[in-house]
């Protein structure tokens, strides 16, 4: 029987290396014969973002002052090392969108056991099919997709449900000294900070996993 490891990801629906490195995760699992119960919580890339969200080039150049050539070369490696991952970033969105319906879903889908789900129909949205995640309808097609209950989902999304739960979380997070992600810890002891290779990973995996063990 494969030993179990508890694992926190902090992230967010329009990020590429949370895609990525939850990808790289998964076959990290397989490489150390563990299972991951895992857990997902909110970090929001662009909390102020309008409703008509912005350009992405447009808006990576303005945030972090890339130039379109220094954007197309990130493009580029990325696209590497997610398609070996399984992940087609050839239709993502070219807009980035405000992601708070996104996570208040998430965060009303923590104990379903299809939490998971749904955070991956949501990145499936956004970068394979290039859609808009904060569009209402898109994000109830997303619970459904997950397994989840779409009249339940759409209670949340017509109210403000779990708004002041996900930046409390935030906040937390951000105090915890988490500024970018993915973020993930493990065995509610181990910080790792970016997508990392698989066989690295699986060592981190490997070793927390046995810290835990009962004695």
């Amino acid at each position: 029987m494969a030993g179990r490891i508890q694992i926190d990801i902090i992230s967010d629906v329009v990020c590429p290396w949370c895609f990525i490195g939850y990808r790289q995760l998964e076959r990290a699992l397989e490489i150390a014969g563990l299972e991951g119960d895992i857990r997902w919580h909110p970090f929001e890339l662009n909390p102020q973002m309008p409703p008509e969200g912005e350009d992405v080039a447009e808006h990576i150049a303005r945030k972090y002052g890339a130039t379109p050539d220094q954007s197309a070369a990130t493009r580029h490696s990325m696209k590497a090392i997610a398609e070996p991952l399984g992940i087609d970033f050839s239709a993502r969105s070219t807009r980035i969108w405000n992601t708070l319906d996104a996570h208040r879903l998430l965060h009303w889908a923590k104990d379903s056991g299809k939490q998971t789900d749904l955070k991956l129909a949501l990145f499936n949205a956004y970068f394979s099919r290039g859609e808009n995640v904060s569009d209402r309808q898109l994000l109830l097609n997303a619970v459904e997709a997950a397994g989840l209950d779409r009249e339940g989902a759409a209670a949340v999304l017509n109210s403000d449900l779990f708004a002041n739960e996900v930046r409390a979380l935030e906040a937390h997070w951000q105090e915890m000294g988490i500024s970018g992600v993915p973020a993930m810890i493990l065995a509610e002891k181990g910080l790792v900070m970016g997508a990392q290779e698989p066989e690295r990973l699986a060592i981190a995996l490997k070793k927390m996993a046995a810290l835990t063990e009962p004695s």
